[in-house]
């Protein structure tokens, strides 16, 4: 569970940059859109994916070694569809299942949901000028209980503080609000520490609309983020398999 920003959030690069969207325990897509997903290293683009995003699916298109490839994944079932366009073939594959959002109000805590864990209402608190919820949360394994504690803040419902079992604490501090790319975002700094002394920062800006986050950079100049994104209705023939197409067994 490294870092604050790891659960769900962009679904890009091979279901890797989507991830990025805000840890509030939960995945949801409550506005649809199209954007260019770039990950680049001191500048140098090293992947481009376009994605389209739907409330309940995101389709991410890319070519890879001259070959157009399409991945289609199914948020609420996991479910994943890798198109071959050149040969009109398609493979499916299992995912993960992403659970209902927390934001939506009739879900009372952040376990539910969740097989296997159990969360502990702790009260509420001021953390950083902001009003936090704090939990403890409790998972067994193989006879063991494990304790985690997180601080999620009342109205992002993300966590802004979370000590794990081992130890190590994952923080987000809020630096500022402005403008990326047009668009209305916070600028926030995730620190990650670890007992043994391993230290990491990341920056991150959520997009106040989107409610994810759509850039996030580190200190070695790893830079993952959302551009040309645009706000609207996606077309629904996106999220299904073409007629024609066959189906190639795993």
């Amino acid at each position: 569970m490294k870092g604050m920003l790891r659960q769900v959030v962009f679904i890009v690069f091979s279901a890797v940059l989507m991830m990025m969207a805000m840890k509030s325990h939960a995945f949801e897509m409550r506005v649809e859109f199209s954007a260019d997903a770039i990950q680049s290293l001191s500048g140098r683009t090293l992947n481009k994916s376009k994605m389209f995003v739907s409330k309940t699916a995101v389709r991410t298109e890319t070519n890879q070694q001259g070959r157009d490839v399409v991945e289609i994944t199914y948020l609420l079932t996991g479910k994943k569809v890798l198109l071959d366009v050149e040969k009109s073939a398609y493979r499916e594959k299992q995912g993960v299942v992403m659970k209902p959002a927390w934001r939506d109000k009739k879900l009372r805590s952040p376990c539910e949901g969740v097989k296997g864990i159990k969360c502990l209402d702790l009260g509420t608190e001021k953390m950083r000028n902001m009003m936090v919820k704090k939990w403890q949360v409790e998972r067994i394994i193989n006879g063991k209980t494990f304790k985690s504690m997180h601080w999620i803040e009342s109205d992002r419902r993300f966590a802004i503080k979370e000590v794990m079992p081992d130890g190590s604490i994952a923080e987000l501090i809020l630096m500022g609000t402005g403008r990326l790319d047009g668009r209305e975002a916070e600028q926030w700094k995730s620190i990650y520490s670890h007992p043994s002394g391993q230290r990491s920062e990341t920056r991150q800006w959520y997009d106040k609309e989107l409610k994810m986050v759509t850039r996030e950079e580190d200190n070695n100049g790893h830079v993952r983020e959302l551009v040309n994104i645009k706000v609207g209705r996606q077309n629904p023939g996106l999220f299904i398999v073409p007629q024609g197409y066959k189906k190639i067994k795993n």
